[in-house]
């Protein structure tokens, strides 16, 4: 019996999909695709927990506001494409504040229990994105650098994992979405399946 569950565990399954006008098969193993998923679910939710948390217990009050402000030479740099807008969200740090820390505090603890978990990739995805735009330090004449690089930075990366989790449904992997779609309210009203996954 024992020797059936495993090699039940160890299935491979072959997917198929359209890829940019091309169709893709692979061969993927459903064992490791579980554990990789719920450990990259794991190691998002503990950077957006961690990162919320320490900007709530710093002990000198964070804020975004010097971050924002491309006269600060702190953050965002003049060079920046969008200064002009990040300028005008440092004037709003006292509302741009509590959205960044206490976002990433419920999207951290989202993403970790896989609850509303498609709804937190989102709002998380949409953060990093920010984030990345912010770290511009010039146009697109200048190649749109950021510090390490050109264009691509860990933001960036982290707003694609959280597609692709959100894409895979990770909240139903040893999450509280699992539960939720069974639900009546779930079942009677599908659209809620978007929030959740």
């Amino acid at each position: 019996m024992r020797d059936k569950q495993m090699a039940q565990l160890d299935t491979e399954r072959t997917m198929e999909t359209d890829m940019f006008g091309r169709r893709v098969t692979f061969d993927y193993s459903e064992t490791w695709i579980g554990y990789s998923v719920l450990s990259l679910r794991v190691v998002m939710a503990y950077v957006f927990l961690s990162a919320g948390l320490e900007k709530l217990l710093d002990p000198e009050g964070w804020s975004a506001g010097p971050y924002l402000d491309p006269q600060s030479g702190f953050g965002v740099g003049e060079g920046n494409p969008l200064a002009g807008v990040f300028a005008e969200l440092s004037a709003s740090a006292a509302l741009v504040d509590p959205l960044v820390i206490w976002g990433q505090i419920l999207i951290g603890l989202a993403l970790l229990f896989g609850a509303f978990f498609r709804l937190a990739a989102f709002f998380g995805a949409i953060q990093m994105l920010l984030f990345w735009l912010a770290a511009f330090e010039g146009g697109i004449m200048a190649g749109l650098p950021i510090e390490h690089g050109y264009l691509i930075d860990s933001s960036f990366v982290y707003a694609l994992l959280l597609f692709g989790l959100g894409a895979i449904g990770a909240g139903r992997i040893l999450g509280v979405d699992e539960r939720l779609e069974e639900t009546d309210l779930v079942q009677q009203n599908p659209w809620l399946r978007y929030l959740l996954g």
